[in-house]
């Protein structure tokens, strides 16, 4: 099977949790031998995301998109209005392009200590779902085509 080929889009704000995810995100890349990293996105807030998300789908050198941000409780619910939207068009967007597009945003309603614990996990979680569901879509397609006869479950 190829090469997975994976973009990154992370956010600038909060970066001092972001930036950290990143680099975990990207060394977990690239101890994985079937695997690229072709594109990493740098957007002001998470809000951003979708429009350069959309953009990265189109290519046909993306197989998934893993988004890294931190969306930290203020005093208002500013933090659940971002979080929702946000997550309800990275699914769209999934659908849209039938390639993964995977959540590793932390929030909403965490503290900075919260989020600061949570950045190994989110970033290895976030590489692992990438690469997994884009070779299970990758299967799909060769099995749909006829290409392979395997028995057929997808795991």
């Amino acid at each position: 099977m190829d090469k997975i080929r994976i973009a990154i889009v992370v956010s600038e704000f909060n970066k001092e949790i972001t930036y950290k995810m990143l680099d975990l995100a990207k060394e977990y890349t690239y101890k994985q031998n079937d695997v690229t990293l072709r594109y990493v996105c740098y957007v002001s807030g998470c809000y951003d995301m979708p429009l350069i998300i959309n953009e990265l789908l189109k290519r046909r050198d993306v197989d998934a998109v893993i988004t890294l941000g931190a969306i930290i409780k203020g005093e208002t619910k500013h933090d659940e209005l971002i979080a929702n939207s946000v997550a309800k068009s990275f699914i769209d967007l999934s659908l849209k392009y039938c390639k993964p597009v995977i959540l590793g945003i932390s929030g909403p309603d965490i503290t900075l200590q919260q989020a600061r614990d949570r950045v190994e996990i989110i970033s290895s979680r976030t590489v692992f779902a990438a690469v997994s569901m884009a070779r299970r879509l990758k299967k799909l397609k060769m099995q749909r085509s006829g290409l392979s006869r395997s028995t057929k479950v997808i795991v």
